[in-house]
């Protein structure tokens, strides 16, 4: 697959996932702070904007991994942050049904042989497909599972946001200095294109 062909994807991708201004202003969640939220600073794509956005929606979507809230999650903490809201978003939907259990056996595997536990992934999907109460969840954070879990997901989730972080902030300069040198080439083209103008006149 050629370049042209990734990026059409990837921009196919982006507007069938990206959230609006509409679906952020109708979110639960997010609805007493929903004008900060809402600001058009946090909408712009900027150098700086762009690679914060797309770490911190790594480091929610796949720490929390509980669909609804990793949304609200990722732009609530792009506040503070100045991140772009849209980025932060749409990269939490890295952590989906298809990735989620990869990054649960990734975080107990991970979890276990550092803190020394023999803990499974299981329970935390029962609570997730039963849509357990407040209750159920504290449980469980007590429970043998969390500690490896939580604590394999937050390094897995750490080092996704700063691979991420990384990698965005490449791909800006690059595409930035592309722009740049066709700008370039378009203008040094211009005064050879009025010149060779002048001498067909005469």
């Amino acid at each position: 697959m050629g370049p042209k062909a990734s990026m059409g994807r990837l921009a196919r991708w982006w507007h069938a996932n990206a959230p609006t201004r509409e679906s952020m202003e109708e979110n639960r969640f997010i609805a007493p702070v929903a004008h900060r939220v809402l600001e058009p600073s946090l909408w712009r794509f900027t150098r700086r904007s762009v690679p914060r956005g797309v770490a911190l929606g790594l480091l929610v979507g796949i720490f929390l991994l509980i669909p609804g809230v990793q949304i609200a999650g990722a732009a609530l903490l792009a506040l503070p942050f100045r991140a772009n809201i849209p980025i932060a978003a749409a990269m939490t939907f890295l952590s989906n049904p298809a990735t989620t259990p990869l990054f649960l056996m990734a975080s107990v595997y991970i979890g276990n042989w550092l803190l020394g536990r023999s803990a499974d992934a299981s329970g935390f999907m029962a609570l997730v497909d039963k849509h357990a109460s407040i209750r159920e969840w504290c449980a469980w954070l007590f429970s043998e599972a969390a500690p490896a879990m939580l604590f394999g997901l937050a390094l897995i989730s750490i080092a996704f946001a700063v691979v991420g972080y990384f990698l965005a902030d490449w791909f800006w300069r690059h595409r930035m200095g592309r722009k740049w040198h066709a700008r370039k080439l378009r203008i040094g083209k211009a005064p050879e294109s009025s010149a060779l103008e002048e001498v067909a006149r005469v």
